[in-house]
C-alpha cells in the first residue's frame, strides 16, 4: 500500500512539473506570489518561485516515509497504514494544485485566484475529513491534543466527530465560495472543522473521567 501511494504521489509531482514547464517560458520574469483576502496581488517574486511547491511535495513524501519509524511503540501508524498514506497523497495533491493555480494565475492574471485557492482547499479538506474517523492514535496526524493522546477512547470519539465537522465545514465552505460569500467567512467555516474537535476532546475527556469510563 505504501509503494502504491508513493507512486501516486510521484505521478502528481510529475504532472505538476510537466504543467509548470509547459507554461514556464510564457510567464513573466516577475510573477505574483501572494494575494490578499480581496484577491489583490500583494507580493511578487521571480518566476522560479513556482517550483517551491514541487520542493515541498518531495520533502513531504520524504518526511512521511520516515515518520513511521520514529513512532513510539504504542503510537504506531501500522494500524491505519492505508489511511496514513492516503492522507499523504491528498496533501501532495493539494500542494500540486496550489502550484498549478499559481502558474495559471501568473499566465492568466484575470483568473479569480482566491476562488480557485479557497474552493480547491475546501475540496481537499473534504477528502481529509472523509477518512478522519479511520485515523488511530499517533503522534503525527489527526486531532492531537493532550486528551486524545492520553485516552484511546477520547481519540476515537473525537475523530469520529472530527470526520463530520471537517467534511461538513468543507462542504459549506465550498458552497459559500461558489455562491460568492465573503471569503473570510468561508475560511472561518473551513477552519472551524478541525478546531472545534480540539475543544470537543476536552469535553469528552472530562465526561469519561467523571463516569469512570476513561481508558488510558
Amino acid at each position: 500500500m505504501k509503494n502504491r501511494y508513493l507512486l501516486m504521489c510521484a505521478l502528481v509531482v510529475l504532472v505538476t512539473v510537466a504543467f509548470t514547464l509547459a507554461l514556464y517560458s510564457k510567464l513573466p520574469a516577475t510573477i505574483p506570489t501572494h494575494w490578499n483576502g480581496a484577491g489583490a496581488i500583494d507580493g511578487y517574486g521571480p518566476r522560479s518561485y513556482v517550483f517551491i511547491h514541487t520542493a515541498l511535495m518531495v520533502l513531504l513524501m520524504l518526511v512521511w516515509t520516515v515518520l513511521p519509524s520514529l513512532s513510539p511503540a504504542r503510537f504506531k501508524v501500522d494500524t491505519f497504514s492505508t489511511t496514513y498514506w492516503y492522507i499523504c497523497f491528498v496533501l501532495v495533491a493539494l500542494l500540486g494544485y496550489f502550484q498549478c493555480v499559481m502558474v495559471w494565475g501568473a499566465y492568466s492574471p484575470s483568473m479569480p485566484i482566491n476562488t480557485a485557492v479557497f474552493g480547491g482547499s475546501a475540496v481537499f479538506f473534504g477528502l481529509l475529513g472523509n477518512v478522519m474517523g479511520k485515523v488511530r492514535r499517533n503522534f503525527w496526524i489527526g486531532i492531537r491534543t493532550p486528551w486524545t493522546l492520553a485516552s484511546e477512547r477520547v481519540w476515537y470519539s473525537t475523530h469520529r466527530f472530527a470526520a463530520k465537522t471537517i467534511f461538513t465545514g468543507a462542504g459549506v465552505s465550498l458552497i459559500g465560495v461558489l455562491a460568492g460569500v465573503p471569503l473570510w467567512l468561508c475560511l472561518t467555516v473551513l477552519l472551524a472543522g478541525p478546531i472545534v474537535p480540539a475543544f470537543y476532546s476536552l469535553f469528552m475527556y472530562r465526561r469519561f473521567e467523571r463516569s469512570g469510563n476513561l481508558e488510558a
